[in-house]
């Protein structure tokens, strides 16, 4: 059996699925690596929205596809970018999303930590506004017991006008922190409205001022998730932290490479590709955890074309290619997201996806990824 995909320009190609999967199968905890997958929502198809209109969630799908990553001894980044925070999902939705999730973390034993930003804002707002946002979305996160990660804030790269800023209000939120907390520095390939954050557009001058906050305040950071696409520069970053305070990479495009490490030290891992990845990314960092660093690359470096393909430019729309691929695996029973954010990819685009992910064997089930990926391309208009 084959399956015709389009071709960027035209034309089609043929692809015989594979007609087993690699089955990995839940095993016992990660130990060298502290390990988070950024997991995608699971709209409700039959809710009658608009891109306009508040987020339409399936609780059901959603908490199940966290228990399916818990099971694999992964631990899951709540409320954050891959859950399509600030496209699509609003406060209001990301509220409801790590209450029920902190609450099913605890009834499993599971690992979290959830977002806390500044998105229930709208429009210009004051520094005082910002710090006020961050004060609500932290208390939150803490009341469920959840691990905060302070994200970085359009509001606050909008408000701030000096570097001073930036380094006045982490400091109060860190001083103000029950727990130590994860630090998200977001790029501006993944928001273009986080341009300039840390107060200047030279990476070397914000990672100064960075690094500041941090110094300052070891004892409240737990580490740092860095999404900035430079293997180089994280590598730098990383070396230059206080002890105690972990890296996690977030970096889509290096993660083999960053996760292994070298002679210095190495990164642990908050990816949005680990959502897709996760069996196979868990057993990837077990093998690690037995001192195989060439086994856990020869496991993890085959997927970076896959995870390069879904977080090519535009970065942000990488969520589409997400949540097709949970489709394909048979996470949720529909290609539907929250906002329309569906048709934010192309056809060719969401067959490559398709393609890379079968040839790594990511469908528990292939017969029915086939299937799905055929009905998708006929009502797209490409015959099988």
């Amino acid at each position: 059996m084959t399956i015709l995909l389009p071709n960027p320009g035209g034309g089609v190609r043929a692809h015989e699925p594979r007609t087993e999967p690699l089955g990995f199968t839940a095993g016992v905890p990660l130990t060298s690596r502290t390990v988070f997958s950024a997991a995608h929502v699971v709209a409700d198809p039959y809710a009658d929205t608009t891109p306009d209109s508040p987020a339409a969630v399936d609780w059901d799908a959603t908490l199940a596809f966290r228990r399916h990553l818990w099971s694999h001894g992964l631990g899951v980044a709540e409320a954050m970018d891959t859950a399509q925070r600030g496209m699509g999902l609003d406060w209001a939705g990301a509220a409801e999303l790590i209450r029920r999730s902190a609450a099913e973390a605890k009834s499993v034993g599971g690992a979290i930590a959830c977002g806390v930003g500044t998105d229930q804002l709208t429009g210009p707002a004051t520094l005082g506004a910002v710090r006020a946002a961050y004060e609500e979305q932290l208390a939150l996160v803490e009341s469920t017991g959840a691990q905060a990660i302070l994200m970085a804030s359009r509001a606050l790269a909008a408000a701030a006008t000096s570097p001073d800023d930036y380094v006045e209000l982490y400091s109060h939120l860190l001083r103000q922190a029950s727990e130590p907390v994860i630090l998200h520095w977001l790029g501006p390939m993944f928001d273009p409205a986080l341009e300039g954050y840390w107060g200047s557009s030279d990476l070397d001058a914000a990672t100064s001022v960075f690094l500041d906050v941090i110094a300052a305040h070891p004892d409240k950071v737990d580490g740092i998730k860095v999404s900035l696409l430079d293997a180089r520069r994280e590598v730098e970053l990383r070396r230059r932290l206080p002890q105690g305070v972990r890296c996690y990479t977030g970096d889509d495009f290096n993660y083999p490479e960053l996760i292994a490490g070298d002679e210095a030290g190495f990164s642990h891992a908050l990816l949005g590709i680990f959502d897709p990845l996760g069996p196979l990314a868990a057993e990837a960092v077990r093998v690690l955890d037995t001192g195989d660093t060439p086994g856990f690359r020869k496991l993890l470096d085959p997927t970076v074309e896959l995870s390069r393909h879904l977080f090519q430019a535009p970065t942000r729309f990488y969520k589409t290619g997400v949540v097709l691929l949970a489709w394909l695996a048979g996470h949720q029973s529909h290609f539907t997201m929250v906002g329309g954010l569906q048709s934010a990819r192309s056809l060719p685009h969401l067959a490559r996806a398709y393609e890379l992910a079968d040839g790594l064997g990511l469908f528990p089930d292939p017969a029915l990824a086939e299937a799905r990926m055929k009905s998708l391309l006929t009502v797209h208009g490409v015959p099988q």
